[in-house]
């Protein structure tokens, strides 16, 4: 029988199918399914930048209220509506660093914490908090779509390198760093952000965006889970950055099948994490993923996935330029071809 053991930022992983950062880790029982459906790590949902500002003022202005009245102020605290509303607001930085404490309790794998933000101060004081609260290692999410014209991608490049180094020298724990594909020259980047201490990198994000509702005449938040062909974004670039770029890859989105995650793995990524498929075909489609990669390995003997790892990235194919602009113009002439009169 095949072995599906991998490793990934450091950690041991018993196979390399992972739950990437979504609600399926809201609940601590979530997890643990998750964990008997043979999942090897889970990602956290991501704690935002946004979150940690909200709560830092809503404080501030809980404690100094009425301040200027009564002496006694100065040990005020919030009115039972205040503490209700931040309750509610279970997301919060304070309620996720205590949630991935008791996740990591509850269950035997790997648990990484997630960081969603821009901002250096931000990230390292909470880098540090997930850390002391038992995580395994850290996923920072670069989630931020550039919108100020005045801002150059050189700019922005050299914010996220100093933002990375800043957290890779505050905690011990490994870091991966989750990228978009919306980089003017991905391979420069993703070289810069493993020279500033990245351990691992993860392809790619997806980017949510928002529609249009035509009779409100408002913009209208719209999720749309992820789907196979998706795949073929984050493939490609492991497959190109695999061997030019010493770290560890994660592939993120369009993994649907065991063929999906093959495929990832013959790329030459150490890890895949699934979501949308989970939520689709309820947790237990994990465990028919993994059920079907063994039986595909054991089929074309393959003796483990180390051996299959990066066997189909650019440096091992026959022809590497497949991947590059080539594949474009071959593509387009295959369809001259099918509708020829």
């Amino acid at each position: 029988m095949a072995d599906l053991k991998t490793t990934y930022l450091g950690l041991s992983l018993k196979n390399p199918l992972m739950a990437s950062s979504s609600p399926l880790s809201e609940k601590v029982d979530t997890v643990r399914r998750l964990e008997d459906a043979g999942v090897a790590g889970v990602i956290l949902y991501s704690l935002f930048e946004e979150q940690v500002i909200q709560e830092s003022l809503r404080l501030h202005r809980d404690v100094e209220q009425g301040t200027e009245s009564f002496a006694e102020a100065l040990s005020y605290l919030p009115d039972a509506g205040a503490y209700a509303e931040l309750q509610r607001y279970s997301i919060g930085p304070d309620a996720y660093v205590e949630h991935l404490h008791n996740v990591k309790e509850a269950v035997d794998i790997p648990v990484l914490g997630s960081l969603n933000g821009i901002s250096d101060g931000v990230w390292v004081e909470y880098a540090k908090k997930i850390e002391e609260a038992g995580a395994d290692a850290l996923e920072l999410n670069l989630y931020n779509l550039p919108a100020d014209t005045e801002l150059t991608s050189t700019m922005l490049e050299d914010q996220y390198t100093r933002l990375v180094d800043s957290v890779c020298t505050s905690v011990k724990i490994p870091v991966a760093v989750k990228l978009s594909p919306f980089f003017t020259a991905l391979p420069n980047f993703a070289l810069r952000l493993v020279e500033a201490g990245a351990d691992g990198l993860v392809l790619f994000n997806r980017f949510y965006q928002p529609d249009f509702d035509l009779e409100a005449l408002e913009v209208a938040p719209n999720l749309a889970l992820s789907n196979s062909i998706e795949l073929r974004l984050p493939l490609r670039w492991i497959a190109i950055l695999y061997g030019k770029v010493e770290t560890d890859f994660g592939l993120t989105t369009g993994v649907h099948t065991a063929e999906d995650m093959i495929k990832a793995v013959m790329a030459g990524a150490r890890a895949t994490m699934v979501a949308s498929t989970l939520l689709k075909n309820g947790i237990g489609h994990a465990t028919k993923i993994l059920a079907d990669v063994q039986t595909w390995m054991d089929e074309h003997e393959y003796e483990s996935v180390s051996q299959m790892t990066g066997s189909m990235s650019q440096q091992a194919v026959a022809q590497p330029t497949a991947f590059e602009r080539a594949n474009y113009m071959k593509v387009l002439d295959s369809f001259r071809y099918r509708f020829a009169p």
